[in-house]
């Protein structure tokens, strides 16, 4: 009986488990080992918000890997293959988008908002800075005479 509940215990905790697939392709030399490594670094999967084409097992990621490989085989350079999927997919399958008038704010906008935040920070720490003037002999008379009543 012991034998038969570790054998179930074992196959429903298999099933849990999420094995995505395992990519084994040959290359013909190092070089291009490492372009496909890095192509699919710097491509976001379609369906995944924040994992790239290495990370994700969906099925996209799965067969985007698989059309980066086989370009890579039939010669195309980098450039071709990211405006390949660029011109498929958009801007968004690019982590680092170009420099566009549609992503200025993407680019610029964390360094206008800290040059911003700085102008407002000096602002405050100048009025704060300001030179008080000490009181006339009439003021501190008055003073006196509010404190001592």
């Amino acid at each position: 009986m012991k034998q038969v509940t570790t054998l179930l215990l074992a196959l429903l905790t298999s099933a849990l488990v999420n094995a995505g697939p395992i990519d084994t392709y040959q290359f013909p030399d190092e070089v291009t080992k490492k372009r496909f490594q890095q192509l699919v670094y710097e491509l976001r999967c379609p369906k995944c918000q924040n994992q790239n084409l290495a990370d994700s097992n969906s099925m996209i990621a799965v067969d985007l890997r698989k059309q980066v490989y086989d370009m890579l085989l039939e010669g195309r350079s980098d450039m071709e293959i990211v405006n390949f999927m660029v011109e498929r997919y958009g801007d968004y399958v690019l982590y680092k988008p170009k420099v566009t008038a549609a992503t200025y704010l993407l680019w610029f906008g964390p360094i206008g908002f800290i040059i911003i935040g700085g102008i407002i920070i000096a602002i405050f720490v100048r009025k704060s800075n300001t030179k008080t003037q000490p009181l006339t002999a009439e003021q501190q008379r008055q003073l006196d005479d509010i404190l001592n009543e």
